[in-house]
């Protein structure tokens, strides 16, 4: 292919991630009022979330490696519309929760179920999508090419909570939007994604270890920073609902507005703090921890909508930097046909980050309603003590 071939690819995958971030955020305004109405309790609600997140980690790196093999296009179609039927599973059995069909364990474990299958096929798209984006960068691109794939998934994240809006007609009209909208998605896909030439025909995919040592501190941050986004993302539907007194369509609808005001943080950090400034991946992460860790503090201290909103509004620019700085910092780190092997491991890091976080989120929120968030302060505040030794270990693995 051609540079102004990448360059097309690159346009097309952009466009494609902004429906796959909207996707991934529609459910988090929508899941915790809905959950409580149909008389689950917040950790059922959160162990849903934790249970899709650990079949997504676990499938995920299979995934990367099948992408080596049988192409990314066909594996980012496989997660796209797998997808669509899998949120149409998962509606259906809400539906039918909130009929009164299914009722109290019967439905967690129904929804429970539903979603894991939902996880083990949707996982396809994004180790796809990032092996995808660093065959078509040049390694001196990667981390800006790396950043306008994060910005597309953001544009969506900003999207998918604005979505939630519909919730006022029904509380599962956002996730019936959002499975039609991720059918369109892959008819795009289809017609006009480029394909790109599989890796090493008829060779075994290589296999990457969580622990290999390239790419072992990349691994320990990126867990870390995402079980605190999981932590916050999976509590605060509560935090607003509680504090505030509202209602579980008011809920959703603020819960909504606060996201999509996080992700326009989130989207500025990628889409022109990363593309302007030259950094080493690391680097960015070094950024973006004290500003996650303030985001933490405040909002274990805040009590009103406004003040919970800046919050997250400060966690989105964190998160926005901190990324792109994971994901090309992790790609740099191997060699080029391990691409879709390391794009498998580190998109992995979140879902396992989605698992923990949850859990440990719905547990604290049960005993204080702000103990998710100190907590999560005080682990920050610990990765952050370790940075210098995780960067010394960067700079080792580079020389050798």
């Amino acid at each position: 292919m051609t540079d102004t071939d990448h360059a097309h690819a690159q346009r097309m995958l952009v466009a494609s991630l902004v429906v796959v971030g909207m996707g991934f955020t529609v459910l988090f305004p929508v899941l915790a009022p809905l959950g409580r109405d149909m008389g689950l309790s917040e950790l059922q609600i959160t162990a849903i979330i934790s249970a899709s997140s650990l079949t997504v980690f676990l499938s995920s790196p299979r995934w990367g490696r099948l992408s080596d093999s049988l192409g990314r296009k066909r594996i980012i179609l496989t997660g796209i519309f797998g997808f669509t039927a899998g949120t149409g599973l998962f509606n259906t059995t809400l539906h039918l929760g909130i009929a009164g069909f299914i009722t109290g364990t019967a439905l967690f474990i129904a929804l429970l179920v539903t979603r894991v299958m939902h996880a083990s096929v949707m996982s396809a798209t994004m180790p796809a999508a990032n092996a995808y984006m660093a065959d078509v960068t040049s390694a001196a691109n990667r981390t800006r090419g790396m950043g306008a794939a994060g910005a597309a998934n953001n544009v969506g994240a900003i999207l998918g909570p604005a979505v939630a809006v519909f919730a006022t007609i029904d509380l599962t009209a956002p996730l019936w939007i959002m499975a039609a909208a991720a059918l369109l998605n892959g008819l795009f896909v289809w017609r006009f994604l480029p394909e790109l030439p599989k890796h090493s025909p008829g060779v075994v995919p290589p296999r990457m270890k969580y622990t290999d040592p390239r790419i072992l501190p990349f691994v320990i941050v990126g867990v870390t920073m995402f079980m605190g986004n999981a932590l916050v993302q999976q509590t605060m539907g509560f935090r607003f609902q509680d504090a505030l007194g509202l209602t579980g369509a008011q809920t959703a609808q603020t819960m909504g507005v606060a996201m999509m005001a996080s992700a326009v943080c989130s989207l500025f950090a990628q889409a022109v703090i990363v593309q302007r400034i030259d950094v080493a991946p690391f680097t960015l992460l070094r950024l973006a921890l004290p500003l996650l860790i303030v985001a933490f503090v405040i909002m274990a201290l805040a009590e009103n909508r406004w003040a919970l909103t800046g919050a997250l509004m400060i966690q989105g620019f964190g998160m926005g930097l901190a990324g792109p700085g994971f994901m090309a910092g992790a790609s740099l780190a191997v060699s080029k046909h391990e691409q879709g092997a390391v794009a498998g491991v580190a998109g992995s890091c979140g879902p396992l980050g989605f698992t923990i976080g949850p859990l440990l989120g719905g547990l604290l929120y049960q005993v204080a309603p702000t103990l998710p968030y100190s907590t999560a302060a005080v682990i920050y505040v610990i990765l952050l003590g370790c940075m210098p030794w995780l960067g010394k270990r960067v700079l080792q693995h580079k020389a050798e």
